[in-house]
């Protein structure tokens, strides 16, 4: 595996975390697929990341998925815009067929636009609600659209864990993938706090990534890693870029680390963050 050594970071795991010791089965990532309005789609990222390009400005406007109808396009929401984009990215980068895959979509906190609309609403004048507001406001929106655009008739899950919610969709999705032997779409998307909620959650701009996760290699495969669960509180990220750290407000930011691995090809073991006492172990190795 190509990067630096990886036995100091090694060292500090043994002061600070505790793995299980069941063993579980090597997976394999295809179709990454990455969208900010700096970080426009995952090449720039990639490119970005590994200090080869720089950001583009001016920012992009929101994605318009092609997996909707042009009307639907027109009136979706930006959590559906932004997870449909990269969700059909990822697909389209596997070579796989959407329909067949059973897929888990994960977002800190859903559409917090809609949500501070139905709030307001709800509280001045009930009679108003827009049923097709209140029908986007579910935190399952996205992945509806998703399956309804695509065909998709295999399972479908929707989770949220706060600031761990990239994390948990991901363990998530290596648990279903490892137990049924089938490759999984993972999403997660999260935009901007507004309004009222805006002063008790921290998220701006907008950030989406996706994913699938095969248990097989194929010619498809960019990384495979290794997994597993510690306990104790994991050793201090490793820096991230600047682009990486402009985005660092978004809640879905912990994905960050995750993509920037992969953007450079791995480098020793990364740590996500399931609670303050649980993280997810990753080992990657790079690569076809």
């Amino acid at each position: 595996m190509s990067g630096p050594s990886i036995e100091p970071t090694e060292a500090r795991t043994q002061a600070h975390m505790t793995t299980t010791p069941r063993q579980t089965p090597t997976l394999y990532i295809e179709g990454p697929a990455f969208w900010a309005p700096s970080l426009p789609g995952w090449e720039i990222a990639r490119a970005v990341f590994r200090g080869e390009a720089t950001p583009t400005d001016p920012p992009s406007k929101r994605p318009s998925p092609q997996v909707l109808a042009p009307a639907e396009r027109r009136r979706a929401p930006d959590t559906v815009a932004l997870a449909l984009e990269v969700a059909a990215a990822a697909v389209a980068g596997s070579g796989r067929k959407a329909e067949d895959l059973p897929c888990v979509f994960a977002s800190a906190h859903g559409d917090l636009g809609i949500n501070d609309y139905m709030c307001t609403t709800l509280a001045n004048d009930p009679k108003l609600l827009s049923p097709i507001k209140f029908h986007n406001s579910v935190h399952n929106a996205a992945v509806g659209y998703w399956t309804i655009g695509t065909g998709c008739m295999a399972a479908s899950n929707s989770l949220t864990s706060y600031e761990s919610s990239f994390a948990a969709g991901l363990l998530e999705s290596a648990a279903q993938c490892a137990a049924d032997q089938q490759a999984v779409l993972l999403a997660g998307f999260d935009i901007p706090a507004v309004g009222a909620l805006g002063s008790v959650t921290t998220s701006r701009e907008l950030l989406a990534v996706a994913m699938v996760i095969a248990p097989t290699r194929t010619e498809r495969t960019v990384a495979s890693f290794d997994w597993s669960l510690g306990t104790g509180v994991p050793p201090a990220a490793s820096s991230l870029s600047e682009a990486s750290r402009a985005l660092q407000s978004n809640a879905m930011a912990d994905a960050l680390p995750l993509f920037e691995a992969l953007a450079r090809g791995g480098a020793g073991p990364l740590y996500l963050p399931l609670s303050d006492k649980l993280s997810l172990t990753l080992r990657f190795e790079a690569g076809n």
